[in-house]
C-alpha cells in the first residue's frame, strides 16, 4: 500500500459520473435517476436550471492541486501522479513542474480536474494539447461554476477546456447531443465517445451525467491489450519542447 502521504488530499480527485439512459456502462458503473436524466434530456425544472454539455473525452483523469504553496499533480484517485507505475502519469506530473505558470491562478487548497490526452486508451486523437480542463474545485472541495469559467471565457484560466456542445436553458436530448458531437467529435477522435451533462441551479453545480456510445470498447489502445508499446496522442518528447 502507498505511503497516506502519497495521497495529499485524503480523498479522491475525482468521483464517477452516473450514466444516463442507454448509456455504455462498465463493471460498477451507476446511472441517474429517471427524474435526474428527465431534468438532463427532456424537461428542465424551471428558469433556474442551466444545462451544459460537453464532449466526453477518453483519457486519464487527473488533477492539479496547490498545497502549502506548493503544485501537486494527482491521479484521479488522489495519489500523487509521480508515484504512479505507468508512465503517462509520470508524464503529467513532469509536465506539470514545467508549466507551473499554467496554475498561477490556482489558489491554495483549490484543484483543476482535467483529461491527461498524452496516450490512447480506448480513442485516438489527433490533438497539439496534452490537458483539457472539465472541473474547477474551491478550497472546500465545492465545485465551481462551470458556466462562468466555460462560458463565459474566464480569462484567470489559461488552459483548455473541454469541447462545448450546448448550453442553455432547455434540457438537451441524448440524440441530438450526439448529433452535433459528430462521429469524430471536435478533437479528431477515430470515434468520438460520447457526452456529459451538467445542470447548475441558481448558478451553483447541482448534478452530471454522461453518455457513452453502446459500442465504445475501453482501453483497446493500451499495453495491456495490446502487448506492445504505448500508443501515443502526442509525442512525449515534444511535451518539454512546448513547455
Amino acid at each position: 500500500m502507498r505511503d497516506i502521504e502519497m495521497k495529499p488530499l485524503g480523498i479522491k480527485s475525482y468521483g464517477s459520473i452516473p450514466h444516463l439512459p442507454g448509456s455504455r456502462r462498465g463493471p460498477g458503473d451507476h446511472g441517474l435517476s429517471d427524474r435526474q436524466a428527465s431534468i438532463l434530456t427532456e424537461k428542465v425544472r424551471d428558469k433556474k436550471d442551466c444545462i451544459i454539455v460537453t464532449e466526453k473525452l477518453d483519457g486519464s483523469c487527473v488533477a492539479v492541486t496547490r498545497k502549502e504553496g506548493n503544485l501537486l499533480a494527482l491521479g484521479r484517485a488522489g495519489y500523487l501522479a509521480q508515484s504512479s507505475k505507468y508512465e503517462q502519469h509520470q508524464l503529467f506530473a513532469a509536465w506539470v513542474r514545467w508549466n507551473e505558470g499554467l496554475f498561477d491562478w490556482l489558489d491554495e487548497g483549490m484543484r483543476v480536474c482535467g483529461e491527461w490526452m498524452i496516450q490512447a486508451h480506448g480513442t485516438k486523437y489527433i490533438i497539439n494539447q496534452p490537458f483539457f480542463v472539465f472541473d474547477v474545485f474551491s478550497a472546500e472541495n465545492q465545485r465551481l461554476s462551470q458556466y462562468e469559467w466555460l462560458i463565459k471565457h474566464n480569462p484567470t484560466i489559461p488552459l483548455p477546456f473541454v469541447p462545448l456542445i450546448y448550453c442553455g436553458s432547455a434540457a438537451f436530448p441524448i440524440e441530438r447531443a450526439m448529433s452535433n458531437l459528430g462521429e469524430y467529435g471536435a478533437l479528431n477522435a477515430d470515434k468520438a465517445e460520447g457526452c456529459v451533462w451538467r445542470v447548475e441551479r441558481d448558478g451553483k453545480y447541482d448534478f452530471m451525467g454522461k453518455y457513452v456510445r453502446p459500442d465504445k470498447k475501453d482501453g483497446i489502445y493500451l499495453e495491456c491489450e495490446t502487448k506492445g508499446e504505448p500508443i501515443w496522442n502526442i509525442d512525449p518528447r515534444s511535451l518539454r519542447l512546448s513547455a
